[in-house]
């Protein structure tokens, strides 16, 4: 007889964004002369770039003629696309990859959810705390975090507090982990860390064994040359 994973019983009612829209479609029902600013889930608010545009228009004409047709890609995606990967995001940083270590997917939310699943499931979790729902959820539903508490808080998972008292620079672990999310530029707290803190945290892995989830996603708005946009710098 099949059985449901009873781990998923111990999320929370629902996702938390879904939470936040259907909060804001009630107040603005209730206040609609307010002006809300939303700090829920992102979306984009402009068209796309004339660039983005033009090359979306070139790969779909490659797609209507039998001599540039291309069928489904490369597992890890077109070399093409890694070697700008590379280029762009990493090498005008100073930082030097091999296309085997570059894969190219659907996005990081499915990277972030995924890539847990290939660690043991009783690998102990670091989660930054205020943090990207996604990061908990996920160990929650591989049964890594064991039950929430009162609070909400699972007894099994390592919070690292990001607080105004510590410049949202989460301290290291107290406890010995095998996982750490780290989110630089951070959501939802906007904290980019410095040079110093990440090179903290490689040295921590390093001594103790630990593997760091680092996820870079908002790594484009970061302007200030001093601050690394990537831990493997």
């Amino acid at each position: 007889m099949a059985q449901i994973n009873s781990n998923y019983l111990k999320l929370p009612g629902s996702y938390l964004f879904a939470a936040v829209a259907k909060k804001v479609a009630a107040f603005r029902e209730a206040h609609p002369e307010a002006d809300i600013i939303r700090l829920g889930i992102g979306d984009v608010t402009r068209p796309l770039v004339p660039a983005v545009v033009e090359a979306m228009h070139r790969a779909v004409g490659e797609m209507a003629s039998c001599e540039t047709f291309r069928g489904y890609g490369p597992e890890q995606g077109y070399d093409f696309l890694i070697d700008a990967v590379i280029r762009a995001e990493y090498g005008s940083r100073g930082v030097g990859l091999d296309r085997d270590e570059v894969f190219v997917s659907d996005g990081s939310k499915c990277d972030v959810a995924n890539i847990q699943e290939i660690f043991d499931s009783g690998s102990r979790v670091a989660i930054g705390d205020p943090v990207y729902p996604v990061y908990l959820d996920t160990n929650v539903m591989a049964g890594r975090t064991g039950e929430a508490g009162p609070d909400g808080r699972f007894e099994g998972v390592t919070y690292l507090a990001a607080t105004a008292e510590n410049g949202f620079a989460p301290a290291l672990p107290e406890r010995p982990v095998d996982l750490i999310y780290l989110c630089s530029p951070n959501n939802p707290t906007g904290t980019v860390l410095s040079r110093e803190e990440l090179a903290k945290w490689v040295a921590y892995a390093r001594e103790t064994g630990a593997v760091i989830l680092f996820d870079s996603a908002y790594s484009a708005y970061i302007r200030d040359p001093g601050l690394p946009g990537s831990i493997y710098e």
